[in-house]
């Protein structure tokens, strides 16, 4: 699998950008997890159970590779895609709370808002180095700048 040379540079270049994209593909995934759990405890009988466990997170997979992914199908501006990322991250931690889990339900909001407002903020600062004019492509490509869409 070929790699972004860009996007390794980036990197090494910058550990606190990795460490945060790492913890945010976990609480995607946790996300994903917490939804399949409410789903599959919601409704009565099988055959609700297994549409809610295997829909709910099909259409939050769906949700995020078409607005929020880094390679997004459709990639709006930042507000929808905050937005979609509140619906299906913020929707994780309520599941947490539907399944009955009201303190691991804060913690995973709060993990969440704090782990969104770090990434979107490093990803439109780019590195900054001398010479470089400041700024730069994210992880995403976004450059943060007017007209770059």
């Amino acid at each position: 699998m070929p790699t972004d040379p860009g996007t390794t540079r980036q990197f090494a270049e910058r550990p606190w950008f990795a460490a945060n994209e790492i913890l945010a593909f976990l609480v995607e995934l946790v996300a994903l997890a917490t939804l399949s759990w409410w789903g599959f405890t919601i409704g009565h009988g099988w055959i609700p159970h297994v549409l809610f466990g295997l829909g709910v997170p099909l259409v939050a997979v769906v949700l995020w590779a078409l607005f929020a992914a880094p390679k997004a199908r459709l990639r709006p501006g930042l507000p929808l895609v905050l937005v979609v990322k509140a619906v299906v991250l913020g929707g994780g931690a309520a599941a947490l709370y539907g399944v009955g889990h009201p303190v691991a339900a804060v913690v995973m909001a709060v993990v969440v808002v704090a782990n969104t407002a770090v990434a979107e903020t490093l990803r439109r600062s780019g590195p900054t180095r001398p010479g470089d004019g400041g700024g730069g492509g994210g992880a995403d490509g976004a450059t943060g700048s007017p007209g770059s869409g």
